[in-house]
């Protein structure tokens, strides 16, 4: 049997495919990036087009430069950005509109009603959720709303919903699989958490005809095989999974308690959870974290804890393309540490508002405690910490009502390779944090789970000695600097939200 494996990593802004052996090495890998439309202030959205011929595209060079035949390849594992909404026709496989990305925020009044209304509690017990524009469900209205005819002809089932990798399979097995992954699912809003079937409650609560939606199968599991009009042979699809989801997995976090943090351009940390769906009750000081499936594989349910911080990353590029206070990402670490401290000065990046554990849609951006005496760098050195710090906003939620913690953090993804970023992660949270050998840990996690799908790894264990890190970070900073400097980030949050 062959033993390489492709992963297909679809995320917000780029996208890549990277061939793995069965040692879990990286032996070659292609990308691209993902043009971004902005038609509204507010509004984000993606060419589904764009995204299927660069999934095939990198898919191929990646093949390539490997220097394998597509039959050399044992398995695809599909992971993608996640609550991205698309909509196209059945019978030609074409988008009726673009993508609406995760980040878009023209739902919100659609979601101030729905918060007012008495479903609040239903919406949270049943899909782990809470009401806000970065769901699918209220984008798929507002699509359905729009699109001419969008209602009747998705009751008459001329119409196709998906997130990314429903849309990235129908492509690959040329319109003959129309499914998803129980941890896709998870994130529209419109999955009952616990049996992980589409909820009839919540479809009839948002007006989602269920002939729209793609069937619900587990993580790793039979997604049918690649149409030989793509790559020439027919490659089985084994695993698809949320980008989040995978990175856990890739992560080796199969314990109760073990957590990640995958920081791109936002950052987005997990904590296993275990077998059991975790329940919020209101006005727990963790309630504004989000319950969720982890991974399934078999009929084996993992469930997480999620804290999701909307813009990390992205800081970093609006200093360069923004502000153009910066021309690389990588010269800001020698920024950062040329000032010393930030003298006060602390940038909230609420560019979309602020995710968990605030969920304050209408904060704003903003830099405070600016003097004379401030200069650039120490703005760039306020934009890295705010990541630091609003990863520890969530942190600090998911050890409400527990004994705090001094188990490390598994990091991964792009600020993982900033030595300032981490070592000050390490420092704000008072604990290690671990950063992954292999980076694209989202990647590494849809190629383990498509292996799982086929038998080439076999178990948990074994994917768990494959895991390994390239640097930890050890917390050096005394309680009363974090203490200070948290309780300055907190001020500044409050003055970017007043409700906060």
């Amino acid at each position: 049997m062959p033993e390489h494996i492709l992963a297909i990593d679809q995320g917000t802004t780029s996208t890549r495919a990277i061939v793995f052996n069965s040692a879990a090495v990286a032996v070659a890998s292609a990308q691209v990036e993902l043009s971004q439309h902005f038609p509204q202030p507010g509004w984000v959205e993606h060419d589904p087009i764009e995204i299927a011929e660069a999934a095939v595209s990198v898919a191929k060079q990646a093949i390539g430069r490997a220097k394998l035949a597509p039959e050399d390849i044992a398995a695809i594992g599909i992971t993608n950005q996640r609550e991205t909404t698309i909509v196209w026709e059945r019978s030609t496989g074409r988008p009726v509109a673009n993508a609406i990305v995760w980040q878009d925020r023209r739902t919100a009044e659609i979601c101030r009603d729905i918060s007012k209304s008495d479903h609040s509690n239903d919406i949270r017990q049943i899909t782990g959720l809470v009401i806000d524009p970065y769901f699918s469900a209220t984008k798929l209205m507002w699509l359905l709303a729009t699109i001419p005819d969008g209602q009747a002809r998705a009751e008459a089932g001329e119409l196709c919903f998906g997130t990314v990798d429903s849309w990235l399979l129908w492509h690959l097995t040329g319109g003959e699989v129309h499914a998803t992954d129980a941890t896709n699912a998870s994130r529209t809003m419109l999955l009952n958490l616990h049996d992980l079937q589409w909820d009839l409650h919540m479809l009839e609560l948002f007006n989602i005809p269920e002939a729209m939606l793609p069937e619900v199968r587990s993580t790793a599991d039979d997604f049918g095989v690649t149409s030989k009009t793509v790559f020439g042979a027919e490659i089985p699809i084994t695993a698809m999974a949320g980008d989040q989801h995978a990175a856990l997995y890739g992560q080796a976090c199969f314990k109760n308690g073990q957590l990640k943090c995958t920081y791109g351009t936002g950052a987005f940390v997990l904590a296993n959870r275990g077998s059991n769906a975790p329940v919020h009750r209101s006005g727990d000081r963790d309630a504004g974290l989000l319950a969720t499936l982890g991974f399934r594989i078999g009929s084996k349910k993992t469930y997480a804890i999620e804290g999701s911080v909307f813009v990390t990353g992205a800081t970093v590029q609006w200093l360069r393309d923004g502000l153009g206070v910066i021309s690389n990402a990588p010269e800001t670490v020698d920024m950062a540490m040329s000032v010393g401290s930030n003298e006060g000065v602390y940038f909230v990046p609420a560019f979309v508002g602020l995710g968990a554990p605030h969920w304050q849609p209408n904060a704003t951006g903003a830099i405070t405690g600016l003097t004379r005496g401030s200069d650039r760098n120490h703005i760039v050195r306020a934009a890295l910490e705010s990541t630091a710090y609003q990863v520890k906003d969530v942190v600090d939620a998911m050890e409400f009502g527990r004994q705090r913690s001094t188990q490390s953090i598994r990091a991964d993804g792009g600020q993982s390779s900033n030595p300032f970023v981490m070592q000050f992660q390490a420092d704000i949270l008072d604990r290690p944090v671990e950063v992954a050998s292999i980076t694209e840990t989202t990647a590494l996690g849809a190629a383990f789970l498509a292996g799982r799908g086929i038998g080439l790894w076999k178990s948990d264990s074994e994917i768990n000695s494959l895991w390994s890190a390239s640097a930890i970070y050890e917390p050096s900073m005394s309680e009363s600097e974090r203490n200070s400097l948290y309780s300055g980030w907190l001020e500044a949050v409050r003055k970017a939200s007043p409700r906060v």
